[in-house]
């Protein structure tokens, strides 16, 4: 059973810059795609970003240019580089994993088999 753990989270000004990590145990996380979703007070969950498993990225419009998805194999951890914060970044941020060995619906909730239990992301003005 694939755990995931996020965590980097708090409460930061508006232009500032956090960096979370999602640490993956019980698998192979070299073979995983990892999505990060967040999901603010009385919204649904957003797609965020996604890296494969050969370190193809995507990012929603809302923050390309501003965050960045790395992985570390050998750390078995994938981070979200968070910058130039807004105070709509407000939000519990997931990572989850996608274990197909191909990129599937990548901005998808349901295209993800594992989530992590989130972490809390808060900007201030």
């Amino acid at each position: 059973q694939v755990q995931l753990v996020e965590s980097g989270g708090g409460l930061v000004q508006a232009g500032g810059s956090l960096r979370l990590s999602c640490v993956a145990s019980g698998g192979t996380f070299s073979s995983y795609n990892m999505g990060w979703f967040r999901q603010a007070p009385g919204k649904e969950h957003e797609f965020v970003g996604f890296i494969s498993r050969s370190g193809v990225t995507y990012y929603a419009d809302s923050v390309k240019g501003r965050f960045i998805i790395s992985s570390d194999n050998g750390r078995n951890t994938a981070y979200l580089q968070m910058n130039s914060l807004k105070p709509e970044d407000t939000a519990v941020y997931y990572c989850a994993a996608d274990v197909r060995q191909y990129i599937g619906r990548y901005f998808a909730r349901d295209n993800y088999n594992y989530w992590g239990q989130g972490t809390q992301v808060t900007v201030s003005s």
